[in-house]
């Protein structure tokens, strides 16, 4: 079976608006996290977001096109030019249908849905925004990508909650594997920071209220953590058969190895606490990428900063790995970035690929007291050199969602 590789990268983030910075940031342990600003949060509990910050559309757009597009959709054409440009990928007449788009959103355009809710219970309903449908919609972002660049092959989104990015990205290798496709952009978009996203997910009990004391959350594993942050942002790949890389010349950054999905059925919104699905599908994974468990040199964990979903996790790696999981480093990204829901697991997967170029493995921040149930190699607090030759990304969500994809050095 021909072998998928990563050609480009880009991302839009809390943490950065580039991948250069973005990884820079991470590495350096900078937080992403602060007072929200694109609403006014007072009449809520949760007063902190990661926001993309210094994001102004006009810089990447024109007006007009900028007015057209939600903001997880602007998000989008950004981070996708970023990846589409470093790759060197052409699209032209002949090859366009042939290569496919895949960016994924567990939400969509949810700024737009509640805007429009509010005028069509207003007075005059006439004045809901005609172009309300395709800015809300959760395919908006991969639609407009593939019109940006020509693309005509297989386009759509993929809404598995939190793990909505890696398994778009996932479903994208086994189209190329299956022949469907020779190239694909692939990724995942959001932007839920609203007064209904955050009202939501707060009262589903999982964000942190840190709001005075926000420089320590969230504090995923931590003994004392409570809750996730919500983010935002975007993250794109640009994926391609070797082949197909190879005879242009592009420069490949890395093997996107393996993948594996599966679902707990447990319940809606709590993973099962014995984490058996995070555990299938790591294993689903490690197979797919034809790897042993000794293989694995670093986890990017799902790691949101919950109670359940630490304890969850922390299973699922051991019951993966057995007595190597106190071996393995891993970390939770989202301790700078927030918690992206459908873009995390994008973004993940480019940390993991620079952490193979890098050889670098991006820390927890925020870590202070260790939690006994949660005892594995978290990298605390501080970035760790270390060679490693593959690297494996979990992405769990809301539903019973689980999707693991494994990232493989080059050669």
């Amino acid at each position: 079976m021909e072998r998928v590789v990563i050609t480009g990268m880009g991302t839009v983030n809390p943490i950065g608006l580039t991948v250069a910075e973005t990884w820079k940031n991470v590495t350096a342990g900078v937080s992403g996290v602060g007072p929200i600003t694109l609403f006014d949060s007072s009449p809520l509990l949760v007063h902190i977001a990661a926001e993309v910050k210094g994001f102004e559309p006009v810089n990447y757009m024109d007006a007009k096109e900028a007015r057209r597009r939600d903001r997880f959709e602007q998000l989008t054409a950004v981070a996708a030019n970023e990846a589409i440009q470093s790759s060197g990928l052409e699209v032209t007449e002949e090859n366009a249908g042939r290569i496919g788009v895949v960016i994924s959103s567990a939400i969509g355009g949810l700024t737009t849905l509640q805007e429009a809710v509010l005028i069509a219970n207003s007075d005059n309903p006439r004045r809901v925004n005609p172009f309300t449908i395709p800015m809300l919609m959760s395919n908006g972002g991969a639609g407009l990508v593939a019109i940006d660049y020509g693309i005509k092959g297989p386009c759509f989104s993929v809404a598995s909650a939190c793990a909505s990015g890696a398994d778009g990205i996932g479903i994208a290798v086994m189209m190329m594997r299956a022949g469907m496709i020779e190239a694909a952009v692939a990724g995942a978009t959001e932007s839920t920071i609203t007064m209904t996203g955050v009202a939501a997910f707060d009262r589903v009990g999982a964000m942190s209220r840190h709001n005075d004391d926000y420089s320590m959350t969230p504090q995923p594993f931590d003994k004392n953590r409570d809750g996730l942050v919500m983010g935002e942002g975007s993250a794109v790949v640009v994926l391609e058969l070797e082949s197909h890389a190879r005879a242009r010349g592009a420069n490949i950054l890395a093997e996107l190895a393996g993948y594996g999905s599966t679902a707990d059925a447990y319940h809606v919104t709590a993973p099962d606490e014995q984490g058996a699905g995070g555990m299938a599908a790591i294993c689903m994974a490690l197979a797919s990428a034809k790897a042993n468990p000794e293989d694995v040199g670093y986890i990017s964990a799902h790691g949101t900063g919950t109670h359940l979903n630490d304890l969850s996790e922390t299973r699922a790696v051991k019951g993966a790995f057995g007595d190597l999981a106190h071996k393995i480093p891993i970390s939770s990204t989202k301790s700078m970035t927030g918690h992206m829901m459908g873009a995390t697991g994008a973004l993940e997967v480019i940390f993991c690929v620079q952490a193979i170029r890098e050889e670098i493995l991006p820390p927890t921040i925020h870590y202070q007291t260790p939690d006994p149930e949660c005892d594995l190699d978290v990298i605390p607090n501080k970035a760790r050199e270390k060679k490693i030759d593959l690297a494996i990304s979990n992405a769990f969500g809301f539903g019973g969602h689980n999707a693991v994809l494994a990232v493989r050095r080059y050669q």
